[in-house]
């Protein structure tokens, strides 16, 4: 299964705000240190500000922070929220279905199966335990400091 584009910045930026829960952080410092171009970031912002996974402060103060806590975000949710429901194959489209065997094909209760089973996995994951102890990622979320050039 591949997620989209969407869903990728989605769980950037989530994991970037629970990197720094002491503060707001910014569009600006989130689409440098997770290389994501700022229109892309807007939109997911948006999105994850309407499905209640972040507050949003306009100004010159302003900025972005988690809504709720770490351990209440379910990365399963994320998913289903931002993935919606896309049809992995023609016969999901119910509208767009052009599929001469859709009477007899036993896939798409096979992939609907897969698909339970991929967000059920994704379901035993929170946001937490993405980004708990996990001093790597804590390094790479941090903002990049100018340091002065010797000579």
């Amino acid at each position: 299964m591949r997620i989209t584009k969407r869903t990728n910045i989605a769980m950037r930026l989530l994991m970037f705000c629970a990197a720094h829960p002491d503060r707001l952080v910014t569009k600006a410092e989130i689409a440098q240190t997770c290389n994501i171009s700022e229109n892309h970031l807007a939109q997911v912002v948006n999105q994850l500000s309407q499905l209640g996974y972040l507050n949003t402060q306009r100004g010159r103060k302003g900025g972005l922070a988690l809504r709720r806590s770490p351990s209440q975000i379910l990365i399963g949710d994320v998913f289903r929220d931002i993935e919606g429901v896309l049809p992995m194959v023609e016969c999901f489209a119910d509208l767009e279905n052009t599929c001469p065997l859709i009477n007899a094909c036993r896939l798409r209760g096979a992939l609907t199966k897969a698909a339970e089973a991929f967000y059920g996995a994704l379901d035993e994951f929170t946001l937490e335990s993405l980004i708990c102890d996990n001093i790597d990622l804590f390094r790479l979320l941090s903002p990049t400091v100018c340091h002065a050039v010797r000579h």
